[in-house]
């Protein structure tokens, strides 16, 4: 396999667009936010000017939630174009005839690694091989532990900007893997990532539409479009952008049937957020419980897990007057685990409110007047929880934006310069003799 050929230019989002078609993705997003703009929930918010939106420090938090519909067509169209230099990939991986592979390692930082936890269940039950979800600081800090042993396997890195050290650094020790073929998926075409290794043997790159690379510190859009992208590995062709279809009609109709249903959610008072999720929806869980502690700057205690993991400890620390978020399975078998899990709760006195999300959600998993069933529907037929993991995303997003709204923070750039849109540089070790 030859470097960087996924990495031409009809591959590379908006760079190939005519300024005919620029103007008509940008239009319809304009378009789709003054619609929102009649939603109360969101009228003070996109009623006010652009530069007083970003004086508030919001401006661009909110568009990247709200374009998020309009974006996952444009992902799964992306993913479709590379459709048969991606299953040359996986064939040089040995993955896609399984001939003696190890399977996928999907790699990422922080929200990106919680993405890459979104795909690895899907990924594997589609293609029969094993998928993991690996932290890329864990390849820096014990490689032999966490890559696979022998045989040939792919190593797909997520990134939103390709800039952090830690997504470089672990491409670099990959590189080191004779046995590793790399795929990067990130969202920045003049990142480091897609300009540093569109040459480099052994590693192919694909770069998603430019407006998937979100200005806020807070991933929204990048978050979930990287999942989709994740996703389309395993390439259902057509199915693939049905299945955007779908969920941008969903996510459309949370945005605008369902806002003010979670900005009121997000002025009850209380102190911690317990987000569950099972499989691939665990990402989902980490990924919101992430956006809720960063946009709110630790004031809001996250905890995110299994449904059937909380037993396990985790419980000691639901208290009365916690937040539990609840993104449900749609595997009948699965939900009836997560019902257990919520009715204990509910027995326990555990949580004074709920936000519930899936489809056809029982009401008494969520009975009280201040809980949320939040119920999304895939249209023609049900979703399935890898659809669910994007829906459930957005629904955690809105959560958290309203809430550092309510405490009067900045979802643009939360934490006062704690925390940066791309880490800063640190100092990258190496094992002995390496």
């Amino acid at each position: 396999m030859s470097g960087g050929v996924l990495n031409d230019a009809h591959h590379d989002g908006r760079r190939d667009l005519p300024d005919e078609a620029e103007r008509e993705v940008s239009g319809a997003l304009e378009a789709w936010l003054v619609q929102l703009a009649g939603v109360p929930a969101f009228a003070p918010l996109l009623g006010a000017s652009a530069s007083e939106q970003r004086e508030r420090g919001y401006g661009h938090t909110l568009r990247e939630i709200c374009q998020q519909p309009l974006t996952w067509p444009r992902t799964a169209a992306t993913m479709l174009a590379a459709a048969d230099r991606i299953q040359g990939v996986l064939r040089d991986s040995g993955i896609r005839d399984r001939s003696g592979s190890s399977g996928l390692v999907l790699t990422g930082s922080g929200s990106s690694f919680f993405a890459c936890e979104c795909a690895a269940v899907p990924l594997q039950e589609s293609l029969g091989v094993v998928a993991r979800a690996l932290p890329a600081g864990l390849i820096l800090t014990h490689p032999r532990a966490s890559l696979p042993g022998s045989g040939p396997y792919l190593a797909v890195s997520l990134a939103r900007s390709g800039d952090s050290p830690e997504s470089g650094a672990a491409v670099e020790r990959l590189l080191r893997e004779e046995s590793a073929r790399q795929l990067l998926i990130t969202c920045n075409r003049n990142g480091a990532l897609a300009v540093r290794y569109r040459s480099t043997p052994r590693i192919a790159s694909i770069v998603l539409p430019a407006e998937t690379n979100d200005q806020s510190l807070i991933m929204t859009s990048s978050f979930t479009n990287l999942v989709l992208a994740a996703q389309s590995l395993a390439g259902a062709g057509e199915d693939v952008r049905k299945s955007a279809a779908r969920l941008a009609a969903a996510a459309r109709a949370l945005l605008a049937e369902r806002a003010g249903d979670l900005a009121s959610l997000a002025r009850r008072p209380y102190a911690a957020v317990v987000y569950l999720g099972s499989g691939g929806l665990l990402g989902a869980a980490h990924e919101s419980a992430l956006k809720m502690l960063e946009s709110n700057e630790g004031r809001v205690v996250t905890i995110a897990d299994s449904f059937l993991g909380l037993r396990h400890g985790p419980m000691a620390a639901v208290g009365e007057n916690s937040l539990i978020v609840a993104f449900l399975s749609s595997d009948p078998m699965v939900r009836a685990y997560e019902r257990d899990v919520l009715v204990e709760l509910r027995r326990k006195g555990l949580g004074r409110w709920r936000l519930v999300v899936g489809e056809r959600i029982p009401p008494d998993l969520a009975p009280d007047a201040e809980d949320v069933r939040l119920e999304v529907s895939g249209g023609d037929r049900p979703l399935e929880d890898r659809e669910l993991a994007l829906l459930s995303a957005v629904a955690g997003q809105l959560l958290a934006f309203f809430r550092c709204l309510h405490g009067g923070g900045r979802p643009d750039q939360p934490s006062a310069g704690v925390i940066r849109r791309v880490v800063e540089s640190f100092t990258l070790h190496s094992h002995a003799g390496e």
